[in-house]
C-alpha cells in the first residue's frame, strides 16, 4: 500500500469516526431534550467533557462561558461550538494517530531492508 492510499483509507476513517461521534452526541442532545434521565445527563456530560477540555486548553472555553452566563450567545450556539470541536478533534486525533502509524511502518521498513554494498 503506497503512503498516498494509506492516508485516503486514513482520512475515510477520521471522517466516519467524527461523523460516528457527531451522531452519537445529536442522539444524546435529542434524548437529553426529550428524556431528560440521569444516564443521559451523564453520558451528555461526558460528551461534553472532550470539547470542554480542548476549548480550555485553547484558551478559548472561558470566554464562551461568559458570552454564555451574560446571554451573549444562545446553548444552541454553544451546544454547535461543542459539536464542531469535538469532531475538529476527533479527525485531526485520527489523522495524527494515522500519521504515526505510517512513520513507523516506513522506519520498520527500511530497517529491513538489506543494505547494498
Amino acid at each position: 500500500m503506497t503512503p498516498r492510499r494509506f492516508l485516503q483509507v486514513v482520512a475515510g476513517n477520521a471522517l466516519a469516526l467524527s461523523a460516528l461521534y457527531l451522531g452519537i452526541g445529536v442522539v444524546v442532545e435529542a434524548l437529553r431534550v426529550q428524556v431528560p434521565t440521569a444516564a443521559v445527563m451523564r453520558v451528555s456530560y461526558a460528551l461534553d467533557a472532550l470539547p470542554a477540555r480542548v476549548l480550555e486548553r485553547l484558551g478559548l472555553f472561558r470566554p464562551l462561558k461568559e458570552a454564555y452566563t451574560d446571554g451573549r450567545v444562545g446553548e444552541s450556539t454553544v451546544r454547535l461550538v461543542f459539536g464542531a470541536t469535538a469532531v475538529g478533534f476527533v479527525f485531526v486525533l485520527a489523522l495524527a494517530l494515522a500519521a504515526t502509524t505510517l512513520l513507523v511502518r516506513e522506519l520498520l521498513i527500511r530497517r529491513r531492508r538489506p543494505v547494498e554494498p
